[in-house]
């Protein structure tokens, strides 16, 4: 739970001016996110923090539609149609339903993942590097307000030649450590809106907690 919980520990302020050189190539990837009609990724993700011994690992899949997203990390899972979001959490067998512009803005949910740098943060270009002999650039973001989260960096790898985003890596004021590591990413995938359709015939004996 304390990997879910930081998955959807994410909130958004304003503030100050960016860095030229990063800025230039996330408005490069803002454009192409922009442009997909969908997207569907699968990704890793590790928290890992020495001073409590922390260290889980999961694995994670995505799907976004416009505004509609269906998320999966481990055992739990998000839904939303761009109206309602609801947070399936199993080992609970609870789902909290909320409005999706409340809920979305404060998740870490796949739309927001891979567009995340465009609010709420200062940029720095930091350089050039190879993940798996793949050059990407390296981008340090910085909150705006930081006393109001409680990370100080995230630190992004965007490919060079397919621009996009490959690697993100989170770290907290407490000390830990969340990558991201993108297994996948395809472009406009054909998704039929029944998936982003909660249905509660398919979580029986749950219960249902309205925000």
């Amino acid at each position: 739970m304390k990997l879910l919980v930081v998955l959807f520990a994410f909130v958004a302020f304003t503030g100050f001016g960016q860095d030229a050189k990063s800025q230039a190539v996330l408005d490069k990837l803002s454009t192409k996110m922009k442009g997909l009609k969908t997207f569907y990724i699968e990704f890793s993700a590790t928290i890992k923090n020495s001073s409590s011994g922390t260290n889980e690992n999961q694995s994670g899949k995505g799907w976004v539609k416009n505004n509609k997203f269906y998320a999966a990390y481990g055992d739990n899972t998000i839904i939303s149609n761009g109206i309602k979001t609801w947070s399936v959490v199993r080992d609970e067998k609870s789902v909290y339903e909320s409005d999706a512009s409340d809920k979305d803005e404060q998740s870490l949910n796949p739309k927001k993942l891979m567009t995340i740098w465009e609010t709420g943060f200062k940029n720095k270009y930091d350089k050039e590097d190879k993940i798996n002999n793949e050059a990407v650039h390296i981008i340090n973001l910085f909150p705006k307000n930081p006393s109001k989260v409680d990370y100080h960096t995230i630190t992004l790898y965007i490919s060079k030649v397919s621009n996009e985003l490959k690697k993100a890596v989170m770290r907290s004021k407490d000390g830990s450590t969340m990558v991201y590591l993108l297994t996948k990413f395809q472009e406009n995938p054909a998704i039929d809106d029944s998936k982003f359709v909660f249905d509660l015939k398919k979580f029986p004996g749950y219960s249902v907690i309205k925000d």
